[in-house]
């Protein structure tokens, strides 16, 4: 019952783009070496450390397939959470270099991380090919009305980028960029479960975006591609790690599981938990999307939902919350700006 309720939920919530059941997973293992961020992935430092899966489109297995490939790894040790990528990229250019700008204007890398996995207090991370960066912390999502910390920084941040090809060279074709990003834990750990870094088996919300731009050769450099119906450029790809369903990255509950080890990569395995309360979660956000709706029809919520879970709801004129226990026995809740938390 349980599989067949997941995909009707992700169907309602996703506006019928089609999801994983499950979202992406990695396991992080502790690095076996000392990573010098230079943007080179060097099989001294991470070769031990697996690839994730290529990403796929925003919106999950109904639309194709990304048109170059883009991969991540994933490492950690006491100082810094890594995180490696490889973009193939026939045309590699980038031309913002104003740190906290909109990066994703360019084509860009993005990290999303959410450490206590209750779809607030989370990071955003941009990069493009230049190395520019844009740091961001978000208190909640936008759809429930917080605007982005764009003053925050990331004190401590290691980033760097390596070219195989030329930059803003249309003359010729490039082959890919790759890059690497050291997340310090001194900052990570301020929105962590006890403002600490992760234990051994403890899981964060992550997900990574990659921005690529349809371009075309003007003047030796590149140019994005015009509709000439609307006389705009083509609307940007939005590539990913775990999908979510529809254009909408700031979705913390369909970002992918990472789950930290002790176990120094290569030198042996851990087993992945699945996250066996994930269908209820989804069942929450779909009844808080019901609460919003029947809220901005009615400028009040709804005492009584209906649910294949055994659900319970509060509400008062302004706020509501929801809760029902999952099959781990912990009670998970979500509330009106829809954080999601367990007891």
């Amino acid at each position: 019952m349980r599989t067949t309720l997941l995909i009707a939920l992700l169907l309602t919530v996703f506006s019928l783009g089609k999801a994983q059941n499950h979202p992406s997973s990695y396991l992080c293992y502790k690095t076996s070496n000392p990573i010098n961020i230079d943007g080179l992935i060097d099989d001294l430092e991470w070769g031990d450390v697996n690839w994730s899966e290529s990403f796929v489109d925003i919106e999950g297995d109904t639309k194709p397939l990304p048109t170059y490939k883009t991969h991540v790894k994933m490492a950690w040790d006491e100082d810094y959470f890594y995180v490696a990528a490889e973009l193939n990229e026939p045309n590699v250019w980038a031309n913002l270099k104003q740190r906290d700008t909109v990066i994703f204007y360019d084509n860009d890398f993005e990290v999303f991380i959410d450490p206590q996995g209750d779809n607030h207090r989370y990071y955003e991370f941009e990069m493009n090919a230049l190395n520019t960066i844009w740091d961001l912390l978000i208190a909640k999502p936008y759809r429930d009305g917080a605007p982005a910390i764009n003053a925050w920084d990331i004190k401590g941040l290691k980033s760097a980028v390596a070219i195989y090809g030329t930059i803003n060279d249309s003359s010729d074709k490039d082959d890919k960029w790759t890059l690497e990003i050291a997340f310090p834990w001194e900052v990570l750990k301020q929105c962590a479960p006890e403002q600490r870094k992760p234990k051994n088996g403890e899981q964060w919300r992550v997900n990574f975006s990659r921005v690529n731009w349809d371009v075309k050769a003007e003047k030796g450099a590149y140019a994005k591609c015009i509709d000439p119906e609307t006389g705009k450029s083509y609307p940007e790809h939005n590539w990913v790690w775990s999908p979510q369903g529809v254009v909408a990255m700031h979705q913390p509950e369909t970002w992918g599981y990472v789950q930290f080890s002790t176990t120094k990569a290569g030198e042996g395995s851990d087993a992945f938990k699945i996250d066996e309360d994930y269908s209820l979660k989804m069942e929450l956000v779909r009844l808080y999307n019901q609460q919003k709706q029947y809220f901005n029809k009615n400028t009040s919520y709804q005492k009584k939902l209906e649910s294949d879970y055994p659900i319970q709801v509060e509400i008062t004129k302004k706020q509501f919350l929801i809760y029902a226990k999952g099959e781990s026995g912990k009670i998970w809740y979500i509330d009106h700006e829809s954080r999601i938390w367990s007891e």
